[in-house]
């Protein structure tokens, strides 16, 4: 594990002296001195601009349309391949369970009606608003989710930017840092692909370990856009424990804001105690959003380039809650996210799976039983949901 970036902002936590102390700096910057914002003090969902007290009850980390498959498809002589291509029933559920990247047609979200009933359950269960984290190249459907908003009440808050690598469209590694930076500031200030529908976060922008070329210009990008427009940036972390420090020194070589900038799936990511304090004291947001997803257990053989690090095991929520907890004690309970991360038909409730109201139902009585304290719940669900989503 390098200690570089960490280390600056132990070391300046604690007024010693630090050779990454100009860094410090960086996250002063205020952008509305940069620029007018006419989305200053307000949330964009996919319906128009909302003040921050209507957002309420917030997964900031969900799709509700999505489609991965193509991320790994195998060999047609690879002795999965019948596998692969069966569709999503009872028969292959519970392998599926355990391999869920096997299968294609799990890793599909596409249908609205689906979606509609799945979000009505979080809706019955208090939720207010979610963030689709779908980015383009993966199926972001814009038109969908106000569909789906303007039907259930829900404000849905939509992505924009590039997912990892392989996801990318083919236009990505042609294009500067400046025209990619340029299409998703064009999301957020005039709609995507002219339907007038904007993006509200900048995300999830899709990080491999290590960074690829195309990812580093697409990550310099949601920089700039950040510095433009004021919003957040949301980052799907590289699966190694080192993955949030290379992305940090990265957003700090490109002069981002780090107190607007969150970490996803960090709870498959980073274990150590330490390590978790340290990027908190960066001032960026750390997003536990895997809950429900308990399948620490990897067939090696049916692994693809994108889950590139079978030996990482995911906590369960009982691990995860013992950790955060601890990270609200010492004072940081400011700076956590929570979501699910649904993206595959496996973990919603019409096919058995545990669905977008699991931490409503199952998670928040369970946080009461473990101590933590009304407000803090709160926190994590309402009121920091609204800080980092609401535009400078």
């Amino acid at each position: 594990m390098r200690k570089s970036v960490l280390r600056c902002f132990r070391c300046c936590h604690q007024k010693r002296d630090c050779k990454f102390q100009p860094y410090g700096k960086i996250f002063e910057i205020n952008v509305r001195l940069l620029m007018p914002n006419e989305l200053s003090g307000k949330i964009q969902t996919v319906t128009g601009t909302i003040s921050r007290d209507k957002l309420g009850t917030t997964l900031t980390h969900e799709h509700l349309f999505i489609d991965l498959a193509r991320l790994f498809e195998p060999d047609i002589n690879d002795d999965n391949y019948e596998f692969f291509h069966s569709k999503l029933d009872i028969e292959v559920l519970g392998a599926i369970r355990y391999y869920h990247q096997a299968n294609h047609d799990n890793y599909q979200l596409l249908d609205k009606q689906t979606a509609i009933d799945e979000i009505l359950l979080y809706k019955k269960y208090g939720g207010v608003s979610v963030v689709d984290a779908t980015s383009i190249g993966i199926s972001r459907n814009p038109e969908g989710l106000r569909d789906i908003s303007e039907q259930t009440g829900i404000n849905i808050i939509m992505g924009s930017g590039f997912y990892v690598n392989d996801a990318h469209p083919e236009y990505v590694a042609q294009s500067s840092e400046k025209e990619l930076a340029k299409q998703i500031i064009r999301d957020i200030s005039e709609g995507v692909e002219g339907t007038g529908i904007r993006s509200g976060i900048i995300g999830e922008i899709g990080c491999s370990w290590p960074l690829t070329v195309n990812e580093k210009k697409v990550l310099a990008a949601a920089s700039v856009a950040q510095k433009e427009t004021g919003g957040s940036i949301l980052i799907h972390l590289g699966r190694d424990e080192e993955s949030p420090e290379e992305i940090l020194e990265f957003l700090i070589e490109n002069k981002a804001d780090l107190s607007r900038t969150i970490l996803g799936h960090i709870d498959r990511t980073v274990f150590e105690r330490e390590q978790l304090i340290d990027i908190a004291k960066t001032g960026c947001y750390l997003e536990w959003d895997l809950f429900g997803n308990e399948s620490s257990v990897c067939n090696e053989t049916l692994i693809s380039r994108y889950f590139d690090n079978p030996s990482i095991n995911h906590p369960n929520d009982g691990t995860k809650l013992n950790t955060i907890l601890d990270l609200v004690t010492e004072g940081y309970g400011n700076k956590i996210l929570f979501a699910q991360d649904i993206c595959t038909k496996h973990r919603l409730i019409k096919y058995g799976g545990h669905g977008y109201a699991y931490i409503l139902r199952h998670i928040v009585p369970y946080m009461y039983s473990r101590g933590f304290t009304k407000e803090a719940v709160e926190n994590i669900l309402v009121k920091n949901p609204a800080d980092v989503l609401t535009f400078l």
